[in-house]
C-alpha cells in the first residue's frame, strides 16, 4: 500500500481546535515535513489550495501558501517522493497550469502530478470577482471535464484546437511537454465528481470515515469501481485519513478528547455555512461529510486514534478494501507524527513491509 502525507500548507493543519498545536505555514516547515517522509520511503506529498479560511478564535486556514510555488521548491530538495500540487481551476486557464506542471516535472526529474479542484467554498472566489454564479455548482464537472482534456492534449502532443463550452484553444502549445506521464488526482464523491474521475483521473482521494473504523469508506470505493468499469479504465482510490498515535492507546485518546475539548465553534459554524451553499449535491459528498457536525473538530475526516501498534493494525486494515492503492495522512503535529510513523508504525504494518526491508537494507 503506498502512503502518502497532505502536507499543512495552511495554518493548525486539519484540526480546528484551539488545544491543537497552532502553527503557521512556512516553507522550512513542509521542507522538513517532506524530507522527513522521503526519508522513510513515503511515496507522495500533496498540497491543498485554500484561498480563503474559515475564521474564528484559530483563524483556520486563513494564512495559506499557494500550492504550484510550494511544491517546485519541494522538487528542488527531494530526490524520490512524487509530488502533486492542486489547481485551483476557476483561478488557472489550463494552458498555464499544463505549462507550470511541466516546469515542476523538470525540476523533479518526473515526480510530479497535478489535483484538479473546481472549488466549494464561494467567498474564495467572489473575493477576486471570480465566482461565475452559484449555477457553477451543478455544471463544475462539465468545465473540469473540459479542463481536464486541455491539459491531457497539451501535456500529451504539446499542442491543443480543443473547442468546448468552456474552453476554446487556437493552436495552443505547451513545450516541453513532460518527460513522465502526468498523473491527475480527483476527489469529487458525487455522481458526477466519479464520472468525472473515471474519464479522466489516475486516483481518486476519498475521505476515511468515523474513528477507528478503517474500512468504513469502502462503499465510496465501490462506486468507482463500478465507475470506471463503465468506462473501461482503472483508477484507485487513497484514503485520507488523520493519525493520532502515542505509546499506548489510552495517551492517544487522551490527545483526541483534549482536542475535541477545544474546538473552535466560530470556524466550525462557517465550515457548515459554506458546505450547505451547494444544493445541487446528495449526502454523500467530501464537502458534506467535511461539514458534517458530528465531528467537525477534525472536518470529519477518518482519524485512526491509538497506539503505534493499534495504528499499524488499523491501515493493515484499510489495505485489504478492494480498489485502494493506498493512503494519504495527516497528523496532529506533522514532525513528530511523520517522525513516529517512521519509526514505530510503518514497521509494524504488513503492508508495508517491503519498505521497511527496503530502508534496513540501506542503512
Amino acid at each position: 500500500m503506498n502512503i502518502g502525507v497532505f502536507i499543512p500548507i495552511g495554518n493548525n493543519g486539519w484540526l480546528i481546535s484551539k488545544n491543537a498545536p497552532q502553527y503557521m505555514p512556512t516553507f522550512e516547515l513542509n521542507k522538513e515535513i517532506t524530507q522527513k517522509a522521503e526519508s522513510y520511503g513515503f511515496d507522495f506529498a500533496l498540497s491543498m489550495i485554500k484561498l480563503r479560511g474559515f475564521g474564528g478564535e484559530t483563524q483556520f486556514w486563513e494564512h495559506n501558501l499557494e500550492s504550484f510555488t510550494l511544491m517546485a521548491g519541494l522538487a528542488a530538495v527531494t530526490s524520490k517522493i512524487k509530488l502533486f500540487a492542486t489547481a485551483a481551476t476557476l483561478t488557472l486557464p489550463p494552458a498555464i497550469v499544463a505549462r507550470m506542471a511541466s516546469t515542476i516535472d523538470s525540476i523533479s526529474n518526473g515526480r510530479f502530478g497535478v489535483n484538479l479542484v473546481t472549488g466549494w467554498q464561494k467567498p474564495e472566489y467572489s473575493q477576486m470577482g471570480l465566482w461565475p454564479g452559484d449555477e457553477f455548482f451543478g455544471s463544475r464537472y462539465e468545465y473540469l471535464g473540459e479542463y481536464a482534456q486541455v491539459l491531457r492534449d497539451l501535456w500529451d502532443t504539446g499542442r491543443s484546437d480543443f473547442k468546448g463550452k468552456y474552453f476554446q484553444m487556437d493552436d495552443c502549445r505547451v513545450s516541453p511537454i513532460p518527460k513522465a506521464d502526468m498523473k491527475i488526482i480527483c476527489a469529487g464523491q458525487s455522481e458526477a465528481g466519479m464520472a468525472f474521475t473515471a474519464k479522466y483521473a489516475d486516483y481518486n482521494f476519498c475521505f476515511g470515515k468515523g474513528v477507528n473504523t478503517p474500512t468504513a469508506f469502502a462503499p465510496t470505493v465501490e462506486r468507482l469501481v463500478r465507475a470506471t468499469e463503465n468506462a473501461n479504465r482503472e483508477v484507485s482510490s487513497v484514503a485520507l485519513f488523520m493519525i493520532i498515535a502515542d505509546k499506548t492507546d489510552e495517551a492517544a485518546r487522551a490527545r483526541w478528547e483534549h482536542y475535541k475539548a477545544g474546538v473552535d465553534e466560530e470556524a466550525v459554524a462557517w465550515l457548515g455555512e459554506q458546505g450547505a451553499a451547494d444544493k445541487t449535491s446528495k449526502s454523500d459528498t467530501n464537502i458534506r461529510q467535511m461539514a458534517d457536525p458530528t465531528s467537525a473538530v477534525n472536518i470529519n475526516m477518518g482519524t485512526l486514534v491509538g497506539s503505534y501498534e493499534s495504528v499499524a493494525r488499523m491501515l493493515d486494515e484499510v489495505a485489504t478494501v478492494k480498489g485502494v492503492s493506498g493512503v494519504m495522512l495527516t497528523f496532529d503535529d506533522f514532525v513528530e507524527g511523520i517522525e513516529n510513523f517512521g519509526k514505530y508504525i510503518q514497521p509494524r504494518m504488513k503492508s508495508r513491509s517491503h519498505v521497511t526491508q527496503q530502508l534496513e537494507q540501506a542503512v
